[in-house]
């Protein structure tokens, strides 16, 4: 798997509500057109084996849809 610097940052901006640096929700883009998403840790129920849940505003899945001009 590549690393971060493999990913297009769609979200995120420094001046974000609960954004600190690079400490906050994020949606990234990967160069195959799938994304990953940066967030709290859901623990609502338990993912299956190999998944992980994150739980990430609304507002940065409006900023990430704005920015690929969904």
């Amino acid at each position: 798997m590549a690393g971060k610097e493999a990913l297009r940052r769609l979200t995120g901006s420094a001046f974000g509500p609960n954004c600190d640096d690079d400490d906050c929700p994020n949606v990234y883009a990967t160069e195959r057109g799938s994304f990953v998403v940066q967030g709290d840790t859901y623990d609502g129920f338990k993912a299956p084996d190999g998944e992980g849940l994150v739980e990430i505003p609304e507002h940065v899945l409006r900023e990430a849809f704005r920015v690929l001009g969904w």
